[in-house]
């Protein structure tokens, strides 16, 4: 088997990985200044996100939300707020669940199985917390580390995506995974997979562990993995802005909505049971176009100036339609991209 070769030199392997991680690594907070409580925070906000995003989300977090005592106390309107701009707010909620349920044990548990059990916390997150905070034996694989042993193996096997390819290269980096120093060791990976083995261009000249490693050796490590290509699919969404005596119309999802759950947006046309001759007519002006990624989704947000005289009396008491006074509205928690742009239109 292709990874047989990289098992017998594991020693060799593991050994290179960390001289280089000593050196080489980031200074990051939670690294710098560890502790549980900064690991758990990272780890959540780091799923979705990159580093230098997250920096000054964690800096003000820990100021906001010093421990999990603090956090669990705090109100969901409160953490999502702090959240804002992070995006995938279920993790804030889920955050705010994990709080509230450590504080409610007798004692943090060490174990990987029972971090498991706990709200929002996966098979990675897991491995990473309980290795970092307590030395457990669980390697982490995610697409960075995917994307490593794919490479040194030259594993050709092609994956549905990189969620089936994490399950089947478990066993590999369990095998790889260094019982000494469990915690750094998949702080390396994760490090090695950030900053050198890239997905495009990889950084080969100065990888530690080039000599080790297949796909970098035979000149075509951007071959791997072999992941299936995503779907995309395009989807068009028309938006009205409306301002009225210094107040502006918002759209607040349901408390009980899958996602964004309390969060305001620029209304969309079927919020206002609009269909698209309404902003056809001389008075309805495109003022933006913007483009974003959810998940398989390109979205494309046409956003129209209507007067609130365009719009009746019945599209303006439906559910979930709110005026907002615009010295007010930093306030409220919008969605990411919403808050932009609702800033931007502000300021032209």
């Amino acid at each position: 088997m292709a990874q047989s070769p990289l098992i017998a030199q594991k020693t060799e392997f593991q050994r290179a990985l960390l001289a280089w991680y000593r050196v080489h690594q980031r200074k990051l907070p939670w690294r710098t200044a560890p502790s549980l409580y900064k690991t758990v925070v990272s780890e959540l906000m780091l799923q979705q996100t990159q580093v230098k995003t997250v920096l000054p989300y964690l800096a003000r977090w820990v100021e906001v939300f010093p421990n999990f005592k603090a956090l669990a106390a705090a109100s969901e309107e409160q953490v999502v707020k702090n959240w804002e701009g992070l995006g995938y707010y279920t993790r804030a909620r889920n955050l705010h669940k994990l709080a509230k349920a450590l504080i409610a044990l007798p004692a943090i548990p060490e174990t990987r199985e029972a971090w498991m059990e706990l709200p929002g916390i996966g098979p990675y997150t897991s491995a990473a917390i309980t290795s970092i905070s307590f030395g457990t034996r669980a390697a982490v694989v995610d697409g960075n580390v995917v994307r490593i042993l794919t490479r040194l193996t030259a594993d050709a096997t092609p994956f549905r995506d990189s969620a089936s390819a994490s399950k089947a290269l478990a066993p590999l980096a369990d095998a790889l995974l260094n019982h000494d120093e469990p915690g750094d060791h998949n702080q390396a990976m994760m490090e090695l997979g950030a900053t050198v083995c890239h997905r495009n261009n990889p950084l080969c000249t100065i990888c530690p562990v080039l000599t080790l490693c297949s796909a970098g050796r035979n000149g075509d490590p951007e071959s791997y993995p072999k992941l299936a290509a995503k779907v995309i699919e395009q989807r068009s969404v028309s938006r009205v802005w409306c301002v009225q005596k210094g107040k502006l119309l918002l759209h607040r999802t349901a408390g009980d909505a899958r996602r964004l759950a309390n969060m305001h947006e620029l209304p969309a046309a079927e919020h206002l049971g609009l269909d698209e001759s309404a902003f056809a007519g001389p008075d309805a002006k495109l003022i933006a176009k913007k483009k974003r990624g959810i998940t398989r989704f390109a979205i494309t947000e046409s956003i129209y100036e209507l007067p609130a005289s365009r719009l009746s009396k019945d599209s303006l008491s439906r559910t979930g339609l709110v005026w907002v006074a615009v010295a007010e509205i930093d306030t409220l928690t919008l969605s990411g991209p919403h808050k932009r742009w609702v800033s931007e239109l502000l300021r032209s």
